[in-house]
């Protein structure tokens, strides 16, 4: 981890086995290592308190197995990749200890299960076809440390469904709400819960919606309080938000 890094360079100058000039030169590097073609935020989950998350879209599998050695070099675990495409997971698997989702393309390199948070996000979608960005958004946040129920399939066209699972509405800590057509679920869960509400429009629909436009602006325009809203398709960005909200407030573990 680079805290502990941190930590043991600041140790060694304190009791006298690193001199200061040694000492400076390892620490200047650590903001970033840059290979070039990217350069690797390693001081990032400092910061932020995750480390970097890797964009696979338009990446070669070479230069993700380059950044993820990189990675590898300060953080042991649970690396995320998005947007990875089953051609590179199939290189990516020959070299590290690969899990691989084809349904949502999300890759985690050395995944280990763990639980930082005490509350539950919950991850529901409009229809079946909304499930790929919804576990984008669900691998997202149990790689983060969080307890993740999903709710699948409880559209407003057979809204019954989603009224059968007012425990698990009432009780969750996040919800997140994915949709297209016109994205109306968001709303719906909206006035039912009392916890944030993250909406994520799909580009699912027919000719109008737009290519997920349409549930955009749907899920803008909420009437119920509570809802935000994250990009088109961007389930990760959801996933993250519910996990830095079920991380504060008394739910830390």
């Amino acid at each position: 981890m680079e805290s502990q890094h941190i930590l043991s360079v600041l140790q060694q100058v304190q009791n006298g086995t690193l001199d200061i000039h040694t000492a400076y030169r390892e620490l200047k590097i650590s903001p970033f290592e840059d290979l070039g073609y990217a350069k690797i935020d390693h001081h990032r989950k400092i910061r932020q308190g995750t480390p970097e998350v890797i964009y696979g879209a338009g990446k070669t599998a070479e230069q993700m197995e380059g950044i993820i050695r990189s990675l590898l070099s300060r953080c042991l675990e649970n690396i995320l990749i998005t947007r990875l495409s089953e051609d590179s997971a199939a290189y990516l698997s020959e070299r590290f200890s690969l899990t691989y989702d084809k349904l949502s393309h999300i890759g985690i390199v050395n995944r280990r299960e763990l639980l930082t948070a005490s509350g539950t996000i919950l991850v529901a979608t409009g229809g079946t076809s909304d499930i790929p960005v919804a576990e984008e958004a669900a691998l997202t946040a149990e790689v983060l440390g969080n307890k993740v129920e999903r709710l699948y399939d409880v559209g407003v066209a057979g809204i019954h469904r989603l009224l059968s699972h007012a425990d698990s509405i009432s009780k969750a800590s996040v919800i997140i709400a994915v949709a297209g057509m016109e994205g109306a679920l968001a709303s719906v869960i909206g006035g039912l819960c009392d916890c944030p509400v993250i909406a994520v429009p799909t580009s699912v629909g027919y000719g109008a919606n737009f290519q997920g436009l349409s549930a955009l602006l749907s899920m803008l325009n909420s009437c119920a309080s509570g809802v935000s809203v994250v990009n088109i398709d961007n389930g990760f960005g959801a996933g993250y938000i519910a996990s830095m909200i079920n991380h504060i407030g008394g739910n830390e573990l």
